[in-house]
């Protein structure tokens, strides 16, 4: 299954989902007017197809500091070497290939601006990367 494979029904419980991973299978399936043995089925689907890779939790940015490290990449090396390469230092939570002026945005979360400061250094000392920039997360609003 890929996501051009999934229905509206898959959509709709991917939604619900995003918004609250802890929902029961039996709200999900009133809410959508099935049974909660097709949500069931369709969530093990949906899991093992790898369209849902993992259930998390967001920690709100006020429980410490949030940034997006932007990352220029060295030509003579692999963007995807180096991405890689970033994605075991502490404080990191996704990183993602980019197109622009920049080859990688890395989002760190930190429990203080020194720890924060120390992965951006943490970050520099990998070899190919370039040069840096970071934008501190001042509030986060989401749908």
């Amino acid at each position: 299954m890929s996501a051009g494979q999934i229905d509206e029904i898959d959509r709709k419980i991917l939604e619900i989902l995003a918004e609250n991973s802890r929902v029961s299978f039996v709200s999900i399936a009133k809410e959508l007017g099935i049974s909660e043995a097709s949500v069931r089925r369709r969530v093990k689907t949906l899991i093992d197809s790898g369209v849902i890779r993992k259930f998390t939790i967001d920690i709100g940015v006020e429980t410490g500091v949030q940034a997006f490290i932007f990352v220029s990449i060295d030509p003579s090396k692999l963007t995807s070497e180096v991405a890689r390469d970033t994605l075991n230092l502490r404080g990191v939570k996704a990183v993602y290939e980019v197109t622009g002026e920049y080859d990688v945005a890395i989002l760190v979360r930190a429990d203080s601006i020194q720890e924060l400061n120390d992965c951006i250094e943490d970050i520099r000392r990998i070899e190919g990367v370039k040069r840096t920039n970071t934008v501190m997360i001042l509030r986060v609003m989401q749908k």
